[in-house]
């Protein structure tokens, strides 16, 4: 697989052999997944949009377990119903829970799941072994991520 990332703060430690930088305009236009994974500003808001799918190959899927207001969702729920988008895999959406009225609820090939993409059981042993580490490291006089340490 060749992966293409976007970001306006580039970390060239992550270009490799596997994976390069590019534009939006080339992400759209050369990608058959494209997976959002930042965070919601107003420059990011709405970045799936019609202009942008229109720009998208055919068939490409997408995927959103960062923020739901980053997709315009009538836009996406269209472009799934015409088949211009083969399919979503949504972990947002823009108001949770999810309202009766989203298109995106009837729309062709959507899985939309409960906000919770961060719950494999690898991510919540990392959790708890953090939290068990934090209380020894307290315990032994030593705390660690301390918020306020007044």
């Amino acid at each position: 697989m060749k992966v293409l990332a976007y970001s306006p703060h580039k970390k060239e430690s992550l270009e490799n052999g596997s994976c390069r930088y590019a534009e939006l305009e080339e992400i759209f236009s050369q990608s058959d997944v494209i997976a959002l994974h930042c965070p919601l500003f107003p420059e990011t808001e709405g970045l799936i949009n019609k202009d942008s799918i229109s720009r998208m190959k055919d068939g490409v899927i997408i995927l959103n377990n960062s923020r739901g207001q980053l997709i315009v969702e009538q836009d996406l729920a269209d472009a799934l119903n015409s088949g211009k988008v083969a399919a979503a895999g949504l972990d947002v959406v823009s108001t949770e829970p999810v309202q009766n009225d989203n298109p995106l609820l009837r729309a062709q090939n959507c899985i939309i799941t409960p906000h919770i993409s961060w719950a494999p059981k690898e991510s919540r042993k990392r959790l708890m072994d953090l939290a068990v580490s934090n209380l020894k490291a307290f315990l032994e006089g030593s705390p660690v991520h301390v918020v306020n340490g007044q």
